[in-house]
């Protein structure tokens, strides 16, 4: 997995999580990952009261969010997703949410990514594997790990009330492009994808380069959306 890239200013963290010890232990391991220049914390929580006022105060890039906290109305992260609609940084874009969680129940997936979150990882994540989701949050890009990523295409699909359809689009998309685009919208990194198919990394990046340019989509996440809307996955 790549590294998050250096030489541009910390991705401004706030983290909330009810137990004192993993907030503190989350802190220990990414500074020992190297994430010192790259990550900032500027805050912390451990309810729902006290991490909507952090993060309207503190106005972070990405917020580390545990599904299970007390307070609110007892719905946890999700409660303060609700309370954070519309807070935006000092840039000018949105706050954005990054489950962290002990959970991997398919309904406290998508309940927070329906509440707003940009992704989910469980708390078995690795610390430089989570740096880099922190790095792809940021950029606007949504991370699952694949099993809850089927939640969550399975969920949107079912919801749009679509059948996968071959349109003119999908002609489009060679055999391989097309499995290599449905890992991909999946959350697999490129590493995973040429394990899973049995090609290199470079040819995977090669034909994420021509799927996104022969669909006219310009991220991962555009692509991951496009899949859903056609219950590709």
């Amino acid at each position: 997995m790549n590294s998050p890239a250096r030489g541009r200013p910390p991705i401004r963290v706030v983290l909330v999580d009810d137990h004192r010890m993993f907030r503190t232990g989350v802190r220990a391991e990414l500074a020992e990952a190297g994430a010192g220049g790259l990550v900032e914390f500027v805050g912390e929580a451990a309810d729902v009261e006290s991490a909507v006022a952090v993060v309207r105060s503190q106005l972070p890039d990405v917020v580390l969010l545990d599904v299970h906290l007390p307070g609110g109305l007892g719905q946890g992260g999700v409660d303060v997703l609700r309370g954070c609609v519309a807070v935006e940084t000092a840039a000018g874009v949105p706050v954005r949410f990054l489950a962290l969680s002990v959970s991997d129940a398919a309904e406290d997936v998508i309940a927070v990514i329906r509440a707003g979150a940009r992704g989910y990882v469980t708390k078995t994540i690795g610390a430089r594997d989570l740096l880099v989701a922190i790095r792809r949050v940021a950029d606007g890009d949504a991370v699952f790990s694949p099993r809850l990523a089927g939640f969550v295409l399975d969920a949107f699909g079912a919801a749009a009330g679509e059948l996968a359809e071959v349109d003119e689009e999908l002609d489009r998309l060679s055999a391989r492009e097309r499995e290599v685009m449905r890992l991909i919208a999946r959350g697999y990194q490129y590493k995973e994808v040429a394990k899973e198919l049995f090609i290199s990394i470079k040819t995977v990046e090669t034909h994420v380069s021509s799927v996104l340019r022969k669909l006219q989509l310009s991220s991962r996440h555009e692509l991951t959306a496009w899949a859903m809307g056609r219950k590709l996955i």
